[in-house]
Protein backbone atom coordinates (compact mmCIF):
# COMPACT_ATOMS: atom_id res chain seq x y z
CA UNK A 1 0.00 0.00 0.00
CA UNK A 2 1.06 3.59 -0.66
CA UNK A 3 1.51 5.55 2.58
CA UNK A 4 -0.02 9.03 2.28
CA UNK A 5 -0.56 11.81 4.79
CA UNK A 6 -4.06 13.20 5.40
CA UNK A 7 -3.11 16.32 3.43
CA UNK A 8 -1.91 14.26 0.45
CA UNK A 9 -5.14 12.24 0.45
CA UNK A 10 -7.24 15.42 0.44
CA UNK A 11 -5.08 16.87 -2.35
CA UNK A 12 -5.59 13.78 -4.57
CA UNK A 13 -9.33 13.54 -3.86
CA UNK A 14 -9.86 17.29 -4.29
CA UNK A 15 -7.99 17.34 -7.60
CA UNK A 16 -10.09 14.47 -8.97
CA UNK A 17 -13.29 16.22 -7.86
CA UNK A 18 -12.17 19.34 -9.79
CA UNK A 19 -11.08 17.30 -12.86
CA UNK A 20 -7.43 18.25 -12.36
CA UNK A 21 -5.33 15.36 -11.11
CA UNK A 22 -2.02 15.74 -9.28
CA UNK A 23 -0.03 15.07 -12.50
CA UNK A 24 -2.08 17.58 -14.51
CA UNK A 25 -4.34 15.09 -16.31
CA UNK A 26 -8.12 15.20 -16.55
CA UNK A 27 -10.18 12.33 -15.11
CA UNK A 28 -10.48 10.43 -18.43
CA UNK A 29 -6.96 11.01 -19.78
CA UNK A 30 -4.28 8.30 -20.01
CA UNK A 31 -0.60 8.87 -19.37
CA UNK A 32 1.65 8.78 -22.50
CA UNK A 33 1.99 5.23 -23.88
CA UNK A 34 5.32 3.96 -25.21
CA UNK A 35 5.51 0.68 -27.15
CA UNK A 36 8.52 -1.46 -28.07
CA UNK A 37 8.12 -4.72 -30.02
CA UNK A 38 10.38 -7.72 -30.56
CA UNK A 39 12.04 -7.34 -27.15
CA UNK A 40 12.42 -11.11 -26.59
CA UNK A 41 14.04 -12.77 -29.65
CA UNK A 42 13.29 -16.34 -28.48
CA UNK A 43 9.53 -15.72 -28.41
CA UNK A 44 7.20 -15.84 -31.42
CA UNK A 45 6.10 -12.33 -30.48
CA UNK A 46 6.80 -9.86 -27.68
CA UNK A 47 6.24 -6.26 -26.64
CA UNK A 48 7.05 -3.83 -23.88
CA UNK A 49 4.61 -1.15 -22.74
CA UNK A 50 5.41 1.85 -20.58
CA UNK A 51 2.51 3.81 -19.12
CA UNK A 52 4.04 6.54 -16.99
CA UNK A 53 6.22 4.70 -14.45
CA UNK A 54 4.32 1.41 -15.02
CA UNK A 55 6.48 -0.88 -17.17
CA UNK A 56 5.40 -4.34 -18.38
CA UNK A 57 6.49 -6.95 -20.93
CA UNK A 58 4.38 -9.60 -22.69
CA UNK A 59 5.63 -12.52 -24.77
CA UNK A 60 3.86 -15.12 -26.90
CA UNK A 61 5.10 -18.67 -27.44
CA UNK A 62 3.30 -21.06 -29.81
CA UNK A 63 3.57 -24.86 -29.61
CA UNK A 64 1.75 -27.57 -31.52
CA UNK A 65 -0.66 -29.57 -29.38
CA UNK A 66 -3.90 -31.47 -29.50
CA UNK A 67 -7.34 -29.81 -29.04
CA UNK A 68 -9.38 -30.87 -26.04
CA UNK A 69 -12.11 -33.44 -26.59
CA UNK A 70 -14.74 -30.92 -25.44
CA UNK A 71 -13.58 -28.25 -27.93
CA UNK A 72 -12.07 -30.06 -30.92
CA UNK A 73 -12.43 -26.99 -33.16
CA UNK A 74 -10.45 -24.64 -30.92
CA UNK A 75 -6.82 -24.13 -29.99
CA UNK A 76 -5.73 -23.43 -26.43
CA UNK A 77 -4.62 -20.14 -24.91
CA UNK A 78 -3.11 -19.65 -21.46
CA UNK A 79 -2.16 -16.37 -19.79
CA UNK A 80 0.36 -16.23 -16.94
CA UNK A 81 1.50 -13.05 -15.19
CA UNK A 82 4.53 -12.64 -12.94
CA UNK A 83 5.21 -9.61 -10.75
CA UNK A 84 8.89 -8.92 -10.26
CA UNK A 85 9.71 -8.45 -6.54
CA UNK A 86 11.67 -5.31 -7.52
CA UNK A 87 8.61 -3.70 -9.20
CA UNK A 88 7.09 -2.55 -5.89
CA UNK A 89 7.66 -3.29 -2.19
CA UNK A 90 4.26 -5.01 -1.89
CA UNK A 91 5.33 -7.59 -4.52
CA UNK A 92 7.85 -9.19 -2.17
CA UNK A 93 6.83 -12.59 -0.79
CA UNK A 94 3.23 -13.74 -1.07
CA UNK A 95 1.97 -10.29 -2.06
CA UNK A 96 3.46 -10.67 -5.52
CA UNK A 97 2.13 -14.22 -5.93
CA UNK A 98 -1.42 -13.21 -4.99
CA UNK A 99 -1.41 -10.23 -7.35
CA UNK A 100 0.05 -12.36 -10.18
CA UNK A 101 -2.83 -14.83 -9.79
CA UNK A 102 -5.40 -12.03 -9.60
CA UNK A 103 -4.05 -10.37 -12.76
CA UNK A 104 -3.87 -13.69 -14.66
CA UNK A 105 -7.50 -14.52 -13.82
CA UNK A 106 -8.71 -11.01 -14.67
CA UNK A 107 -6.92 -11.02 -18.05
CA UNK A 108 -8.29 -14.45 -18.93
CA UNK A 109 -11.80 -13.26 -18.04
CA UNK A 110 -11.45 -10.05 -20.06
CA UNK A 111 -9.61 -11.42 -23.11
CA UNK A 112 -10.68 -15.07 -23.39
CA UNK A 113 -14.39 -14.79 -22.50
CA UNK A 114 -16.28 -17.53 -20.66
CA UNK A 115 -15.28 -21.18 -20.31
CA UNK A 116 -17.14 -21.96 -23.54
CA UNK A 117 -15.06 -19.35 -25.33
CA UNK A 118 -18.10 -17.12 -25.88
CA UNK A 119 -17.14 -13.46 -26.14
CA UNK A 120 -13.44 -14.25 -26.54
CA UNK A 121 -11.35 -11.32 -27.77
CA UNK A 122 -8.70 -13.78 -28.99
CA UNK A 123 -10.34 -16.29 -31.34
CA UNK A 124 -9.17 -19.84 -30.42
CA UNK A 125 -10.75 -21.37 -33.54
CA UNK A 126 -8.09 -19.62 -35.67
CA UNK A 127 -5.45 -21.79 -33.96
CA UNK A 128 -6.76 -25.14 -35.26
CA UNK A 129 -4.61 -26.93 -37.85
CA UNK A 130 -6.55 -30.22 -38.11
CA UNK A 131 -9.86 -30.31 -36.23
CA UNK A 132 -9.75 -32.62 -33.24
CA UNK A 133 -6.12 -33.58 -33.87
CA UNK A 134 -3.67 -30.70 -34.21
CA UNK A 135 -3.80 -27.12 -32.96
CA UNK A 136 -1.54 -24.34 -31.81
CA UNK A 137 -1.27 -23.78 -28.05
CA UNK A 138 -0.53 -20.15 -27.23
CA UNK A 139 1.32 -19.38 -24.01
CA UNK A 140 1.11 -15.68 -23.17
CA UNK A 141 3.44 -14.57 -20.38
CA UNK A 142 3.43 -11.14 -18.80
CA UNK A 143 6.04 -9.61 -16.52
CA UNK A 144 5.55 -6.52 -14.36
CA UNK A 145 8.92 -4.72 -14.24
CA UNK A 146 7.80 -1.53 -12.53
CA UNK A 147 4.44 -0.67 -11.01
CA UNK A 148 2.82 2.74 -10.66
CA UNK A 149 -0.81 1.75 -11.00
CA UNK A 150 -3.17 0.51 -13.74
CA UNK A 151 -1.38 -2.80 -14.30
CA UNK A 152 -4.36 -4.53 -15.93
CA UNK A 153 -4.73 -1.98 -18.75
CA UNK A 154 -0.96 -1.94 -19.34
CA UNK A 155 -0.70 -5.75 -19.46
CA UNK A 156 -3.67 -6.02 -21.85
CA UNK A 157 -2.05 -3.42 -24.13
CA UNK A 158 1.26 -5.33 -23.99
CA UNK A 159 -0.53 -8.59 -24.88
CA UNK A 160 -2.27 -6.90 -27.83
CA UNK A 161 1.06 -5.49 -29.04
CA UNK A 162 2.84 -8.84 -28.55
CA UNK A 163 0.14 -10.68 -30.53
CA UNK A 164 0.47 -8.09 -33.30
CA UNK A 165 4.19 -8.88 -33.32
CA UNK A 166 3.56 -12.65 -33.37
CA UNK A 167 4.37 -14.75 -36.40
CA UNK A 168 3.11 -18.36 -36.23
CA UNK A 169 5.00 -20.83 -38.48
CA UNK A 170 3.02 -22.11 -41.46
CA UNK A 171 2.05 -25.78 -41.05
CA UNK A 172 1.48 -28.20 -43.90
CA UNK A 173 -0.32 -31.47 -43.19
CA UNK A 174 1.74 -34.17 -44.91
CA UNK A 175 -0.97 -36.85 -44.99
CA UNK A 176 -4.47 -37.23 -43.64
CA UNK A 177 -4.98 -40.09 -41.22
CA UNK A 178 -8.02 -41.99 -40.09
CA UNK A 179 -9.18 -42.80 -36.58
CA UNK A 180 -7.11 -41.56 -33.66
CA UNK A 181 -3.80 -41.44 -35.52
CA UNK A 182 -2.05 -38.10 -35.40
CA UNK A 183 -1.35 -36.65 -38.88
CA UNK A 184 2.20 -35.85 -39.94
CA UNK A 185 2.88 -32.14 -40.16
CA UNK A 186 5.69 -30.05 -41.59
CA UNK A 187 6.50 -26.79 -39.80
CA UNK A 188 8.00 -24.09 -42.01
CA UNK A 189 11.14 -22.26 -40.88
CA UNK A 190 10.65 -19.49 -43.42
CA UNK A 191 6.90 -18.82 -43.79
CA UNK A 192 5.00 -17.27 -40.92
CA UNK A 193 1.34 -16.35 -40.56
CA UNK A 194 0.69 -13.01 -38.91
CA UNK A 195 -1.68 -13.20 -35.98
CA UNK A 196 -4.91 -11.28 -36.58
CA UNK A 197 -5.33 -8.80 -33.71
CA UNK A 198 -8.26 -6.85 -35.16
CA UNK A 199 -10.63 -8.43 -32.63
CA UNK A 200 -8.30 -8.28 -29.62
CA UNK A 201 -9.77 -5.80 -27.12
CA UNK A 202 -8.16 -3.25 -24.87
CA UNK A 203 -9.01 -3.03 -21.18
CA UNK A 204 -10.22 0.25 -19.71
CA UNK A 205 -10.18 0.34 -15.90
CA UNK A 206 -12.38 2.96 -14.28
CA UNK A 207 -11.33 3.64 -10.68
CA UNK A 208 -13.90 5.27 -8.38
CA UNK A 209 -12.43 7.85 -6.03
CA UNK A 210 -15.06 9.71 -4.03
CA UNK A 211 -18.00 10.46 -6.31
CA UNK A 212 -16.00 10.39 -9.52
CA UNK A 213 -14.13 7.78 -11.55
CA UNK A 214 -10.87 8.09 -13.42
CA UNK A 215 -8.89 6.10 -16.00
CA UNK A 216 -5.23 5.05 -15.74
CA UNK A 217 -4.97 5.57 -11.99
CA UNK A 218 -1.51 5.86 -10.43
CA UNK A 219 -0.59 3.87 -7.32
CA UNK A 220 -1.36 6.89 -5.12
CA UNK A 221 -4.78 7.31 -6.72
CA UNK A 222 -5.51 3.57 -6.42
CA UNK A 223 -4.80 3.78 -2.69
CA UNK A 224 -7.81 6.13 -2.42
CA UNK A 225 -10.22 4.06 -4.51
CA UNK A 226 -13.57 2.73 -3.32
CA UNK A 227 -13.90 0.28 -6.21
CA UNK A 228 -12.57 -0.31 -9.73
CA UNK A 229 -14.26 -1.84 -12.77
CA UNK A 230 -12.19 -3.16 -15.67
CA UNK A 231 -14.02 -3.45 -18.99
CA UNK A 232 -12.55 -5.02 -22.13
CA UNK A 233 -13.81 -3.41 -25.33
CA UNK A 234 -12.94 -4.34 -28.93
CA UNK A 235 -12.67 -2.15 -32.01
CA UNK A 236 -16.40 -2.50 -32.77
CA UNK A 237 -17.33 -1.26 -29.31
CA UNK A 238 -18.45 -4.71 -28.13
CA UNK A 239 -17.89 -5.62 -24.47
CA UNK A 240 -15.75 -8.77 -24.24
CA UNK A 241 -15.41 -9.01 -20.47
CA UNK A 242 -15.80 -7.21 -17.16
CA UNK A 243 -14.25 -7.61 -13.74
CA UNK A 244 -14.52 -5.63 -10.50
CA UNK A 245 -12.27 -5.21 -7.50
CA UNK A 246 -12.54 -3.24 -4.29
CA UNK A 247 -14.98 -3.71 -1.42
CA UNK A 248 -17.48 -0.93 -2.14
CA UNK A 249 -20.69 -1.91 -3.91
CA UNK A 250 -21.75 -0.11 -7.09
CA UNK A 251 -25.27 0.70 -8.20
CA UNK A 252 -26.18 -0.97 -11.54
CA UNK A 253 -26.85 2.45 -13.08
CA UNK A 254 -23.28 3.51 -12.23
CA UNK A 255 -21.86 0.35 -13.83
CA UNK A 256 -23.91 1.03 -16.99
CA UNK A 257 -22.52 4.57 -17.07
CA UNK A 258 -19.00 3.20 -16.58
CA UNK A 259 -19.49 0.85 -19.55
CA UNK A 260 -20.63 3.78 -21.69
CA UNK A 261 -17.57 5.82 -20.66
CA UNK A 262 -15.25 2.83 -21.26
CA UNK A 263 -16.58 2.45 -24.82
CA UNK A 264 -15.82 6.11 -25.53
CA UNK A 265 -12.35 6.02 -23.95
CA UNK A 266 -11.48 2.69 -25.66
CA UNK A 267 -11.78 4.26 -29.13
CA UNK A 268 -9.04 6.76 -28.32
CA UNK A 269 -6.92 4.12 -26.60
CA UNK A 270 -7.16 1.65 -29.52
CA UNK A 271 -6.24 4.35 -32.06
CA UNK A 272 -3.28 5.52 -29.97
CA UNK A 273 -2.11 1.94 -29.34
CA UNK A 274 -2.41 1.01 -33.03
CA UNK A 275 -0.27 3.97 -34.10
CA UNK A 276 2.34 3.25 -31.41
CA UNK A 277 2.48 -0.45 -32.38
CA UNK A 278 2.87 0.44 -36.08
CA UNK A 279 5.68 2.88 -35.26
CA UNK A 280 7.42 0.32 -33.00
CA UNK A 281 7.24 -2.41 -35.65
CA UNK A 282 8.56 -0.03 -38.32
CA UNK A 283 11.44 0.87 -36.01
CA UNK A 284 12.12 -2.84 -35.35
CA UNK A 285 12.28 -3.58 -39.10
CA UNK A 286 14.71 -0.71 -39.69
CA UNK A 287 17.04 -1.97 -36.96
Amino acid sequence: MVGLSVGEKHFIQGGIAQDLRSDGRKRLTYRPIYVETGVIPQAHGSARIRLGATDVIASVKAELGKPSALQPDKGKIAIYIDCSPTAAPMFEGRGGEELSTELSVALQRCLLGGKSGAGAGIDPSSLVVVEGKVCWDLYIDGLVISSDGNLLDALAAAIKAALSNTGIPKVDVAAQTSGDEQPEVNISDEEFLQFDTSGVPVIVTLTKVGRHYIVDATSEEESQMRAAVSISVNRKGHICGLTKRGGAGLDPSIILDMISVAKHVSEQLINKLDSEIAAAEASEEES
